[in-house]
């Protein structure tokens, strides 16, 4: 004859008693947390990040044509206006893949070729170490050379 007890028992998938006072413990959702749900990056974002990271790069005087950084000049000096990081730069996004074009003024006297491969290869890695996203193009317009007798338009301000 079996005791109260050993009849109020669970018994576990492969038929045996668990023991009194055990939780079960039911897993909820199913699979890694990391793939419930989905993420989604605004074109902004890469945007922001590209042209950050162009910016970091030696030799790269400023971001965007003529008429882009003549506007940008004035927006910056409105009260309440801000810096527009991402003058410059245009990102399509996909769900896993992105794709940028750049426009940037190099300094005269530096290889624009050098200036665009550490461009590419700057604003590449840090897009995709922040975003998670696989940047399958660079395309860099080169559309102005700032020469040292040239006045800026616009000061553009570069933590060393």
């Amino acid at each position: 004859m079996t005791d109260m007890t050993e009849r109020k028992r669970p018994e576990t998938p492969e038929g045996e008693k668990e023991p009194l006072g055990a939780r079960r413990t039911t897993k909820r959702g199913g699979g890694d947390p990391a793939t419930r749900g989905r993420t989604t990056i605004a074109d902004g974002v890469v945007e922001k990040i590209a042209g950050l990271a162009a910016r970091d790069v030696l030799g790269v005087h400023a971001m965007g044509s003529g008429l882009s950084r003549t506007f940008g000049a004035v927006r910056d000096r409105v009260p309440g206006g801000t810096k527009s990081v991402s003058r410059g730069v245009k990102a399509e996004v996909g769900e896993l893949q992105t794709a940028l074009d750049l426009e940037i003024v190099v300094d005269y006297g530096v290889s624009i070729a050098d200036v665009a491969r550490a461009v590419r290869e700057n604003v590449i890695a840090a897009v995709e170490r922040m975003t998670g996203l696989e940047v399958v193009e660079v395309n860099i317009a080169v559309s102005d050379v700032k020469l040292p007798d040239e006045e800026d338009e616009e000061p553009e301000s570069r933590l060393q």
